[in-house]
């Protein structure tokens, strides 16, 4: 990670557009350490709140867009490979439960990449799918942002107990939804 901050010192909103982007649809660009470090940018004065929050939301809103295309296309080798059980599965926990995931999947490393992907497979409808896309991935840029500003200079000091505690608070999230399901089914 330690071409990410001379990166956007260098290109600023540009980078930080460029970069978003790209990693919503693929999972090799660490979002988040990009958005801390644009928000300890902000707090060192080299970046401008307004344009950063801006800047970062609109890369967001292209890369999820990019995604949720790329799905709703059938993207072929997908339809071609996946078994329909599972495309049905999909399909099913989408209806149920997908809004929500596209909302809360931001906040989860793995699941941002694929949730507008199975939106678009599934074919959700695009209103409803920019309601919690574009709302979700509006409070995911703001919250590291924030994270990035108001830790400041003792990012490298705090990264390690907030990337633990982050997957600690991931996995209750996940074993929550897990439970809930299954009560919800035995129902």
């Amino acid at each position: 990670m330690q071409w990410v901050e001379p990166l956007l010192a260098q290109y600023g909103y540009l980078a930080i557009f460029c970069l978003l982007m790209l990693g919503i649809v693929g999972p090799l660009i660490p979002d988040e350490t990009i958005l801390v470090i644009a928000g300890i940018l902000i707090h060192r004065g080299t970046l401008a709140w307004p344009q950063a929050l801006a800047v970062a939301f609109a890369g967001s809103v292209c890369g999820i867009s990019l995604s949720y295309l790329l799905g709703r296309t059938g993207l072929p080798f997908i339809m071609k490979r996946a078994p329909v059980k599972y495309l049905d599965l999909a399909q099913d926990y989408f209806l149920r439960y997908g809004s929500w995931t596209l909302f809360f999947g931001y906040f989860i490393v793995g699941v941002r990449h694929f949730t507008a992907l199975v939106a678009g497979l599934t074919k959700m409808p695009p209103p409803q799918f920019a309601l919690y896309a574009y709302t979700g991935g509006f409070v995911w840029v703001a919250t590291f942002l924030a994270i990035g500003y108001f830790v400041g200079d003792q990012w490298e000091r705090w990264a390690r107990y907030l990337h633990a505690g982050f997957f600690v608070a991931a996995a209750g999230l996940v074993v929550a939804v897990l439970v809930w399901v299954r009560l919800h089914r035995k129902r």
